[in-house]
């Protein structure tokens, strides 16, 4: 999910500069929230791509604070 997330932040920059068709906001954090958190944040960062934008700012790094949570509780449930 974070090699998608990163990809779609990559994309939609790409295309926000030619003027073409965009991905939605809330399709770029709903993958930050389904496990591309990480991938996301990385984009957000290369990409230099919803930097300045409240909701981004925000929500992102929320959104990998919720990733490793999610991924913790499942290692410590599955290994316990």
């Amino acid at each position: 999910m974070n090699i998608t997330a990163f990809s779609m932040y990559g994309i939609d920059k790409s295309k926000a500069k030619k003027g073409k068709w965009r991905i939605s906001e809330s399709a770029l954090i709903t993958i930050a929230f389904l496990m591309g958190g990480i991938g996301a944040f990385a984009g957000m960062q290369i990409f230099r791509h919803k930097t300045k934008h409240m909701k981004f700012v925000v929500l992102v790094p929320l959104a990998v604070v919720v990733n490793v949570v999610v991924a913790i509780f499942v290692y410590k449930t599955l290994i316990i």
